[in-house]
């Protein structure tokens, strides 16, 4: 097993030393940075098994620092903290590619259980043997899905999409007519569920309908089940290449 490492950042001092006093049991090196410009270094120059990340910054914000590692290309769990409660943020923070979100004042008992919910979900990933078929393209129609690329085409015009929204496309796609809920979604491509945050499932679909479909008010390929959720709607086989 690799050795966890969890980056800290975090201008407070009191709650940078409440956070590694509860955590630096959890891994085997724990290192805090105190403002956003040694935060982003540390966060992009190096790998971590998990980056803590305040909101609100001297220099860089959370988000900027979250935004850059997810640039870096592999993939490392991230935790926001901030102070900010409104939904607006939340859902911004877990949309820019955060793991999850804890807001200020928060208790520390809930703060360990998050971080080894985080690991145990990761470890599990890494334990498990990669599927043949999650590294084929696979295609619907004029759509197709190139995972080593990270590309999806439409009609042989390449689609711009967001990490999460490409993850949210992949995964509908393999399961053509099964129907999620979005706290199903939420679990499979966010990696756990995030009660309370289902509504950021209906901002990612949104988007994805206004890049894939023709008319996305009446979406032909990512349809909602009313009462239910959604599913991916194809009259087009279903085609992963050998």
């Amino acid at each position: 097993m690799k050795k966890r490492r969890i980056l800290l950042v975090e201008d407070e001092q009191d709650i940078a030393e409440l956070v590694s006093l509860h955590l630096r049991d959890l891994c085997d090196e724990f290192v805090v940075a105190s403002d956003g410009y040694e935060g982003m270094r540390l966060a992009t120059s190096e790998t971590w098994s998990l980056a803590i990340l305040d909101l609100c910054l001297p220099g860089p914000d959370g988000l900027e620092i979250c935004r850059a590692i997810r640039r870096e290309g592999s993939y490392q769990p991230i935790l926001m903290l901030t102070s900010k409660s409104a939904e607006l943020d939340r859902v911004l923070g877990l949309e820019t590619g955060a793991d999850d979100y804890l807001t200020k004042p928060f208790s520390v008992l809930e703060l360990v259980a998050r971080v080894r919910a985080i690991f145990r979900r990761i470890e599990n990933l890494q334990q498990q043997p990669t599927a043949p078929d999650l590294a084929r393209n696979v295609s619907a129609g004029s759509l197709t899905i190139d995972p080593a690329r990270r590309e999806v085409t439409l009609g042989g015009r390449q689609i711009d999409l967001t990490a999460r929204e490409f993850d949210l496309l992949d995964y509908f796609v393999r399961n053509p007519g099964r129907v999620f809920r979005r706290a199903d979604l939420l679990d499979k491509v966010w990696g756990y569920g995030h009660e309370g945050y289902e509504h950021t499932v209906n901002s990612h679909i949104n988007r994805l309908r206004a890049k894939i479909e023709s008319n996305p008010s009446k979406p032909e390929m990512i349809v909602t089940v009313w009462g239910v959720g959604y599913k991916f709607s194809s009259r087009d086989h279903i085609d992963i290449a050998v």
